[in-house]
């Protein structure tokens, strides 16, 4: 729970709540720390306001980002805990049941990345690395200014 009308910026009582999840063992060296998306939603603040209170804890050496795979407890040394499949490639998988179920036809668009955005409730990058993943397994295909279709059935990747 943050003291949203005390003297304590927020960026800070969330830093200061994750280190405390550190200590305890909560979050162990090398694991994942929340995602952005997450944390605004557990704290109810702007991303900007989480965005700070990951730096906070990068300059004390307490977490570090890597690009595209998450924030993680510990020094780069720290061994990381393997995370089960990439948010991108969870999504992506999605949709791709969903066209292999006949939801999504040949030569028809699939949904915008705003529309998936809202759907999954994730970040513009995440949906466009998901899109760029089922591109090149083969079961989409981009034509600039139009959007992002179903590929042929024959062209579909072999299971």
């Amino acid at each position: 729970m943050l003291d949203r009308e005390g003297p304590v910026l927020l960026y800070v009582q969330i830093s200061d709540q994750i280190r405390q999840r550190i200590a305890s063992g909560d979050l162990a060296p090398g694991s994942a720390v929340p995602s952005e998306v997450e944390l605004v939603r557990t704290y109810g603040v702007t991303r900007q306001t989480v965005r700070r209170a990951i730096q906070l804890l990068k300059e004390e050496g307490a977490v570090y980002t890597e690009q595209g795979r998450g924030t993680f407890v510990g020094p780069k040394s720290a061994p990381q805990s393997l995370r089960k499949v990439p948010v991108y490639q969870q999504i992506a998988n999605e949709i791709i049941e969903e066209i292999r179920a006949g939801a999504y036809a040949p030569n028809r668009l699939i949904p915008s990345e705003k529309t998936l955005e809202q759907r999954f409730d994730r970040a513009p990058g995440t949906i466009r690395q998901a899109v760029a993943y089922m591109r090149e397994l083969g079961w989409v295909f981009t034509v600039p200014q139009k959007g992002t279709y179903v590929s042929k059935r024959e062209d579909w990747p072999e299971d």
